[in-house]
């Protein structure tokens, strides 16, 4: 059994470049960007007006003049005209092109406008006012999103205006997830009194969801050549295997020894925290690999997390180890969250506890509350709660106060 400090270190250094594909930006939302975007042009790529109304010449405001003939119009969207005469002003539309010889914008709520004659009502105006300056936001060449950035809604505007309709992100592994035992009935069927409804796998599914990676599942009987033949046809097909459950020390907890029949390295089997303590990761040799999109992939190994089966042990294994695991594949830097404990617990057994807790925020602080649960079959109480606040083996009091690492899962 290995400390959970040393767990995630054997399974960081198991990460892997997934490699990058390149995908329309429409569908890009929640991809890892693998390229740098700079400006095509200056941002914006013309002195822009701000908003409705008229532009003048601020020298003849300055002058003291009030009212301003209506020279013409300047739309959005048109080339740009010219102020003709600096005695007179031109309406303007937001998002149009500042017109030449112009240079201050009066909202139209600060103008009455009467046979052609604009007359401005406020008494003070500056000079360059409500106006977005060309280049202001970027000039021509500047580095305006960073390699390694979650796309979000954001950067899809910034993708579109300088023109990158096809993007290039990080290629996500593809992954398996397995169910096993004769407990386990669909969610749409209903379960004899020796049975339950699958529900990790679900859970896990959506766990990938967060991080944007599609998943397959699959349910496998407690019958070890079945699960021996369905497992070796796996580890060729995916990038990584989760399972959830027949990793523990039960009679029918086939898992490890069939790993070990397929030549899937074990790299440690249990770890020392609670709850998740039969824990077993490990990887196959490299194997080739169909890609969605045709591309073949011969030097991946086949990751394998194997989760044990009761649903808390499987959620926080997924949060503690696949992620930052995901992470640190596609390059992705994530800060940790820490959070301060709002009571005094204690914890005998010398093991690493990932206690369930409601977060607060109290005076711009974030606060975890523990919350008792039921054990690591307590599957309801995850409803309850917002994290877990990851307290070391190396203590049995944690006191009021004290600042731990989260994992937060809202």
């Amino acid at each position: 059994m290995i400390s959970a400090q040393e767990a995630l270190k054997t399974v960081l250094n198991s990460a892997q470049d997934f490699g990058v594909e390149e995908i329309p930006f429409l569908k890009s939302v929640g991809s890892i960007l693998k390229e740098e975007i700079f400006a095509d042009r200056d941002f914006p790529p013309f002195n822009r007006v701000s908003m409705d109304g008229i532009v003048i010449d601020y020298t003849s405001f300055k002058n003291g003049q009030r009212a301003f003939k209506i020279e013409g119009i300047q739309a959005a969207g048109s080339e740009q005209i010219k102020l003709v005469d600096t005695k007179n002003c031109i309406e303007v539309m937001t998002g149009a092109v500042l017109p030449n010889n112009a240079n201050s914008v009066i909202r139209y709520e600060d103008v009455t406008i009467d046979n052609g004659i604009a007359i401005i009502t406020i008494d003070t105006i500056n000079k360059g006012q409500n106006i977005h300056a060309k280049g202001k936001d970027g000039k021509s060449g500047a580095l305006l999103i960073q390699k390694n950035t979650i796309i979000s809604a954001a950067e899809i505007g910034v993708l579109a205006t300088v023109g990158k309709s096809v993007v290039k992100v990080a290629r996500q592994p593809k992954v398996m997830i397995v169910s096993t035992g004769d407990e386990l009935v669909g969610v749409a069927e209903m379960p004899l009194a020796h049975q339950i409804r699958r529900s990790n796998v679900f859970t896990l599914v959506s766990l990938l969801e967060r991080l944007n990676i599609p998943s397959e599942t699959a349910h496998i009987t407690d019958d070890k050549p079945i699960l021996k033949a369905k497992i070796a046809a796996y580890l060729k097909a995916y990038d990584v295997l989760l399972f959830s459950g027949a990793v523990s020390k039960g009679k029918y907890d086939f898992l490890p020894e069939v790993f070990e029949e397929l030549g899937v390295e074990k790299r440690f089997h249990k770890v020392a925290q609670r709850p998740g303590k039969p824990f077993w990761f490990g990887y196959a040799a490299a194997l080739s690999m169909m890609h969605q999109g045709g591309s073949e992939n011969r030097d991946k190994k086949t990751i394998v997390f194997g989760f044990p089966g009761n649903p808390i042990s499987t959620f926080v294994n997924c949060l503690a180890y696949f992620y930052p695991w995901y992470y640190k594949s596609v390059g992705l830097e994530v800060k940790e969250e820490t959070a301060i404990l709002a009571k005094d617990v204690s914890f005998k057994p010398n093991l690493a506890y990932f206690l369930q807790v409601k977060l607060a925020s109290k005076k711009g602080q974030l606060m975890a509350h523990p919350i008792k649960g039921n054990g690591s079959g307590d599957l309801a109480s995850l409803v309850k709660t917002d994290a877990f606040i990851q307290l070391p083996s190396d203590k049995i009091e944690f006191k009021k106060g004290e600042v731990y690492p989260i994992l937060k899962y809202r």
